[in-house]
C-alpha cells in the first residue's frame, strides 16, 4: 500500500512540475491577429504593424516570420522580448494584381503556443484606364 501511495505522489509531483514549466514560458498577446486594408489602389504597396506583448515570464524569441506568398514582406523584432515588453511584426503587401486577397503570415517562436497565424485581407482595385500611375 505504501508503494502505491509513493508512486501516486511521484506521478503527481511530475504532473505539477510539468504544468509549472508551461506557465513559465513566453506567450504572445497581439493587438490584432487579422488586419483588413479595405480597398487599396493597384500598384500601391500597403503596410501594417502587428504589435504584441510578451505576457509570459520567459523572454519571447521569434525564430521565423514567414508570409505564405511572395507578394508579402515581413520584418520583425529580432531580439528577445522580455516579459511585459512589446515587439512588432511589420507586414507589407505589394498590391500588384487587382483582386481580393487574404494572406497568411506564419509566426514561429519559443512561446507556449509556438506557431501563430496572422492574416491580412483587402481588395486591390484596378487603376482607371489611361492612368499613368
Amino acid at each position: 500500500m505504501k508503494k502505491i501511495l509513493l508512486i501516486c505522489a511521484v506521478i503527481l509531483g511530475f504532473a505539477f512540475a510539468a504544468s509549472a514549466q508551461d506557465n513559465q514560458k513566453a506567450e504572445f498577446k497581439f493587438n490584432e491577429e487579422k488586419h483588413d486594408f479595405g480597398k487599396i489602389p493597384q500598384g500601391t504597396p500597403v503596410t501594417t504593424v502587428f504589435e504584441f506583448t510578451n505576457i509570459g515570464t520567459e523572454p519571447l524569441i521569434l525564430t521565423e516570420v514567414r508570409p505564405t506568398c511572395g507578394c508579402t514582406i515581413a520584418d520583425y523584432t529580432k531580439t528577445p522580448v522580455k516579459s511585459g515588453d512589446k515587439g512588432l511584426i511589420k507586414i507589407t503587401y505589394n498590391a500588384a494584381v487587382a483582386s481580393p486577397f487574404n494572406k497568411t503570415i506564419v509566426v514561429t517562436s519559443n512561446a507556449k503556443t509556438p506557431t501563430k497565424y496572422l492574416n491580412i485581407v483587402g481588395e486591390v482595385i484596378a487603376k482607371p484606364a489611361g492612368s499613368s500611375k
